[in-house]
Formats: structure tokens, C-alpha cells, sequence
């Protein structure tokens, strides 16, 4: 599975790393996720023998074709989904050591440990943002990942069932976070990147680029453990508005000075911290319903998934 936006230059390079035998594997197919090209990307696919094309005839992001591929190869009976990009960043021929923990039914999901802090034109700033970013999702998807952004991954048919992406940017963080919430087993293979041959398209600077992740991985993060975000909040608007009052209560008997400008001012903003702590309580139940409300939805997706692929012939 290959998303494109005008990649003529380099596809075909792609293309020819691709394993055309894998051992444990009956069928090998390509399918190109076209996602409004204005130049020959098409057609140069089409002249070096790829037979499945899913068109997008305006741009929509690479999450959009992560989502429209996806469900595509499902489509197709792919049994295993390898995604890789048409920059030739991955080392396709490395394939089969990507797919190997699916083959040996030890993974659901495999994710290529690009080991970017060796890569050497990446600089110390965007390492450092690889660092960050890697860390804060790992912590809040409670995984163990070293390279979260990266996009050389391998799915099962399963997995890639059980995944529903709806954010238009970072898909590989927010796939991530369900994957591990839905519990599904991810093995890491460190592979290497090839040597770059162009600039990336999908966001203008690195700050850009956290800064969309890091919504990304909030929300995704709210989205599936609400209490955890909601209730810190809560608890911790509790401890501070109490503080006003018990200092008041400590000077009401100890020193029977209390009352003034000054300490009114103490309580009102107590109340209010009080307040924030109860509507933050408040939608941590909202949201936990909202969450459960979510989970139903997925599993009626999921079999609405099932159906659709059994209408097609497809298990």
C-alpha cells in the first residue's frame, strides 16, 4: 500500500525494491493510493506493471489515504498490509523481516524502528522532537515504542479491522494509541532508512509538525481515557481551592482575625478553583459515557466492516 502525491521521480525506485517472492506468502499486490497528483505518477505505475489504484482526484492528506487504503486492501483480501512510502524513505526489500512477528503470530502490528537519532540529515532539533513526541505518546497509549511517526508499518487483517483513524493528520500516532487500547500485540523491527532524496511534503517545520501531532494525541488520549485526563483536573482544582478555605479556617480559631479584604478575596477565588473542580469531574463522567457510547459504535463498525467484506467474498 503506497500513498502518492506526485511522485513519478521515485516511485519507480519503490517499486523496484519491492520483494516480488516472500517466503510464507502465496500473493504479492500493489496498491497505489493516488491522492491528487498533477504529474505522471499514475501512469508511471501503471507502465511498470501495478494493477490496483485507489484515486483521489484532489488532495486530502495523507491520513485521508492511510483510511481510503486501508479499508481498500481489505477489499482485495489482503491478509497482510504493509505500508510504505513513494519517497523510497523505507527499505522495501526489508519487507520480510517487517512481516516476520505477523508470520510467526507474534504481532499485530509492526512497526520499523527508523532509529532516527543516528539519521544524518535529520537535525538536533527535529531528533529532539522525535524524542519528545515519542515519549509523551508512549506514555499516554502506555506502549513501549521507540519511533512513533514511523510510517513503515505491517498489519494483520484483523488489526487493520479493528482500526478506525479519524484524524486528517499524524494517522501513524493516532493508529498507535488505538492499536494499544484495543489491546492488540506490537512488535518493533529496527530498519534503517535509505538516504533522502527530497524534502518532506507533509508539513512545512518541525514545530508544525509536533504541534499536529501533539493534538492528535490529546485528543486521542481524551477520547479513550477521559477519567485519567478529567479527573487529574478535577483533583487537582480541589487541592487548590481548599487551600483558601482551610487557611481560613485555621486563622477563624486560632488567631480569631480572619475576616478581611484580603482573605474574602482568598475564598472567592477558592470557590472558583471549586467550581472548575467540579465541572471538571463532571465531564469526566460525560466524556466516560461518550467513551462507551464510542466503543459500541467501533464493535457496530467493525461487524458492518465484516459484512460488507462477506458480501464481497471476502472472510
Amino acid at each position: 500500500m503506497i500513498p502518492c502525491l506526485n511522485e513519478e521521480a521515485t516511485l519507480p525506485i519503490v517499486l523496484k525494491s519491492i520483494p516480488k517472492k516472500i517466503a510464507g506468502i502465496d500473493k504479492i499486490e500493489i496498491l497505489i493510493i493516488d491522492d491528487g497528483s498533477s504529474d505522471n505518477t499514475v501512469k508511471v505505475a501503471k507502465k511498470l506493471g501495478v494493477k490496483y489504484f485507489l484515486i483521489h482526484n484532489r488532495n486530502q492528506g495523507l491520513s485521508r489515504a492511510f483510511r481510503h487504503g486501508l479499508f481498500r486492501s481489505l477489499e482485495m483480501g489482503a491478509d497482510i498490509i504493509v505500508l510504505t512510502d513513494a519517497d523510497n524513505q523505507y527499505k522495501q526489500e526489508r519487507i520480510p523481516e517487517l512481516i516476520k512477528p505477523i508470520l510467526d503470530d507474534k504481532a499485530d502490528l509492526v512497526i520499523a524502528d527508523r532509529k532516527t537519532q543516528t539519521i544524518a540529515h535529520f537535525s538536533a532539533t527535529k531528533k529532539f522532537y522525535q524524542r519528545t513526541g515519542t515519549w509523551i505518546l508512549n506514555k499516554a497509549a502506555g506502549t513501549n515504542v521507540p519511533d512513533a511517526v514511523s510510517g513503515f508499518r505491517a498489519y494483520t487483517r484483523e488489526a487493520a479491522l479493528q482500526l478506525n483513524p479519524i484524524a486528517d493528520y499524524s494517522w501513524a500516532t493516532e493508529t498507535t494509541i488505538q492499536a494499544s487500547q484495543k489491546k492488540q500485540r506490537i512488535a518493533i523491527v529496527p530498519i534503517p532508512t535509505n538516504p533522502k532524496l527530497r524534502e518532506s511534503r507533509q508539513f512545512k517545520s518541525s514545530w508544525q509538525h509536533v504541534r499536529r501531532s501533539s493534538i492528535t494525541i490529546i485528543r486521542a488520549f481524551i477520547m479513550y481515557k477521559p477519567y485519567t485526563v478529567f479527573m487529574s483536573f478535577g483533583t487537582f482544582f480541589l487541592a487548590l481551592g481548599l487551600i483558601p478555605f482551610v487557611h481560613f479556617l485555621y486563622l477563624t480559631f486560632t488567631t480569631h482575625s480572619a475576616y478581611g479584604p484580603h482573605h474574602l478575596q482568598s475564598l472567592i477565588s477558592g470557590t472558583v478553583l471549586l467550581i472548575a473542580s467540579f465541572i471538571s469531574y463532571t465531564l469526566g463522567v460525560i466524556a466516560d459515557l461518550i467513551r462507551i457510547n464510542r466503543l459500541l459504535i467501533e464493535e457496530t463498525l467493525e461487524i458492518t466492516k465484516r459484512n460488507h467484506l462477506k458480501s464481497l467474498g471476502r472472510k
